[in-house]
């Protein structure tokens, strides 16, 4: 099975050679296109599935193009983020909005029962509502409820992956120092 998903990946995801030919990759491609966006590192690849996860939930077209062209900014694994993207798909995404109107009408309910209703007055006087309402396509509710969907998923995504990250690492180190104190190169 990871054989499978690996080489689906490997077809599928965009290289640095394909994301040049883009035409609309063009204007930013000397900035997406630098190697450290490309290298996966303990830094780059918790930020790339962090963005991923963030643009895979907000933003419903061109997820991987957003992925892209901000991964330059916070210094994110490009391929990372493009994939990671792949979170909101035909069978995710209902589920994602379902869950986004619940959590939406719950915090926007607790808002309106506070004496200031913060969260409100704050999209009242800036016209957030308006601007979330039109980069989500949803409704007010909805799309209040996917940014904190979004920015949550996001937040656990970039510290588990970290996680992840150093404890393969520490694994491979005590294998290799195991191997060779087998081999008696190391002494305890």
């Amino acid at each position: 099975m990871n054989r499978k998903i690996t080489r689906w990946a490997a077809r599928n995801m965009p290289t640095r050679e394909g994301l040049a030919a883009n035409r609309f990759m063009r204007p930013f491609a000397h900035r997406v296109l630098r190697s450290d966006l490309w290298r996966f590192t303990r830094r780059s690849v918790p930020r790339g599935v962090a963005l991923g996860m963030l643009v895979g939930i907000i933003v419903p077209f061109a997820q991987i193009f957003f992925a892209a062209l901000f991964s330059f900014t916070i210094r994110a694994n490009v391929p990372v983020a493009a994939a990671t993207t792949f979170v909101t798909n035909p069978f995710t995404t209902p589920l994602i909005w379902i869950a986004a109107y619940q959590v939406g009408s719950v915090m926007l309910r607790v808002d309106a029962a506070t004496v200031v209703a913060p969260v409100s007055t704050a999209m009242a006087q800036t016209e957030f509502d308006k601007a979330l309402q039109w980069l989500t396509g949803a409704t007010l509710v909805t799309a209040f409820g996917l940014v904190v969907i979004a920015v949550v998923a996001s937040a656990v995504s970039y510290l588990v992956t970290g996680w992840v990250w150093r404890w393969r690492v520490a694994r491979k180190r005590k294998t290799r120092l195991d191997s060779a104190r087998a081999r008696g190169h190391v002494t305890a």
